[in-house]
């Protein structure tokens, strides 16, 4: 095919905070599908602070990227021409592709068609997707909230943490965010259904916020975001609580990272400290989109998305997400969406 495919390439390794000089624009030919493949054109993508991890030249779980490289991303779209038996021209499909206009899916495990009936098609990069998988993995295979209990979650107006408090709100437990302005904590109070929130960047310090907001303590925390946010969970937590670590976002563009000074009370309290990687766990998906779909539907759970248009934006959005200055899921829509006003 013509050129005509606009990709993000990864140009150069950060140092600290990533710029948008770490990421360049080119012009590529729009593939042809082989055997097996099709030919996706995508529509919406999702920036997420993973991604962040891979521009480090480190063993991870996901490999490093390469400067030269073109972004990886989870992308809904649309099958324009199919070699693949199981999906067919004009098929909806949700995958791991790439920060460009057009990518070749392989059609494997990591793609699935997704229903347009559903719910808006960019909800599948968030509360139907990844995200929102992640919070239930996090709060409810692992964290195991129990009806009375108290829960904290932090960067609770992104796209994992609006989800997870509201998971722990089901099971019946007093429920905490901070977040990062208070339109974001009026929010989680007031559309997610959080008992109580507060702005981080406005706390005199965390301990103080934490013990005037959790004054009961806490039985479960949610932790996005880790550094001395997680530190002063540790002197608030109550006997044997349980801390999920789904994320550190405060400590990735960091050279040296904050250290933990209150390890000790790990033994004292009895705590249990688990990490998780949300891929582990995907044999969970069907059972989790059936029940997010019908709380979605009956207004038990509400979401939020932050959507900006264009592919060249994707490297701003992406910065602008690690820095917190995205309101809910942050989405980059690269195409027009067949789907909207039907």
């Amino acid at each position: 095919m013509t050129d005509g495919n606009r990709q993000v390439v990864f140009a150069s390794r950060p140092s600290g905070w990533v710029g948008e000089e770490n990421f360049s624009l080119h012009s590529a030919a729009i593939p042809e599908p082989g055997p097996g493949e099709m030919l996706v054109r995508n529509i919406y993508m999702s920036v997420d602070p993973y991604m962040r991890g891979m521009m480090v030249d480190r063993p991870s779980y996901a490999a490093p990227l390469r400067p030269g490289d073109v972004l990886s991303c989870r992308v809904v779209g649309q099958v324009v021409a199919s070699n693949n038996p199981d999906y067919g021209a004009g098929d909806f499909v949700f995958g791991m592709l790439r920060w460009e206009e057009y990518s070749i899916a392989k059609g494997d495990e990591d793609l699935r068609k997704v229903d347009p009936d559903l719910a808006p098609l960019s909800w599948n990069l968030g509360v139907l997707g990844a995200p929102g998988l992640t919070a239930w993995v996090g709060m409810m295979e692992l964290g195991r909230p129990k009806a009375g209990e108290q829960v904290f979650v932090s960067a609770a107006s992104g796209a994992v943490g609006q989800v997870a408090g509201q998971l722990a709100r089901l099971r019946g437990c007093r429920v905490v965010g901070s977040a990062g302005s208070d339109d974001k904590v009026a929010f989680i109070r007031r559309e997610c259904g959080y008992d109580d929130g507060f702005n981080y960047r406005r706390a005199a310090s965390f301990e103080t916020a934490l013990a005037s907001h959790c004054p009961d303590g806490i039985d479960v925390y949610f932790d996005n975001v880790g550094g001395t946010m997680l530190d002063a969970v540790l002197l608030q937590a109550n006997d044997h609580a349980r801390l999920i670590e789904c994320g550190m976002i405060s400590q990735y563009n960091l050279q040296q990272p904050d250290g933990i000074h209150n390890l000790a009370l790990f033994a004292r309290k009895r705590l249990t400290m688990r990490g998780f990687i949300v891929r582990d766990h995907y044999e969970l998906l069907p059972k989790y989109l059936s029940d997010m779909a019908a709380w979605l539907k009956s207004g038990e759970v509400k979401y939020r998305e932050d959507m900006v248009r264009g592919l060249e934006q994707a490297p701003a959005a992406f910065i602008r997400m690690l820095k917190g200055e995205n309101f809910g899921k942050q989405v980059v829509q690269i195409a027009d969406d067949p789907t909207e006003g039907s």
